[in-house]
């Protein structure tokens, strides 16, 4: 029980990091295409 209970948090703990990853990489993508987008505007 306690095995599954620590796999389970490590588990979420590595789901929060990868979503955090991926959002910081949408957010810079974002910000990217932004500027392309207004530099193109120009």
């Amino acid at each position: 029980m306690r095995g599954e209970r620590v796999w389970l948090r490590r588990l979420g703990w590595l789901l929060v990091l990868w979503a955090g990853g991926v959002g910081a990489l949408w957010l810079v993508a974002t910000l990217i295409r932004g500027l392309m987008h207004a530099a193109g505007m120009r």
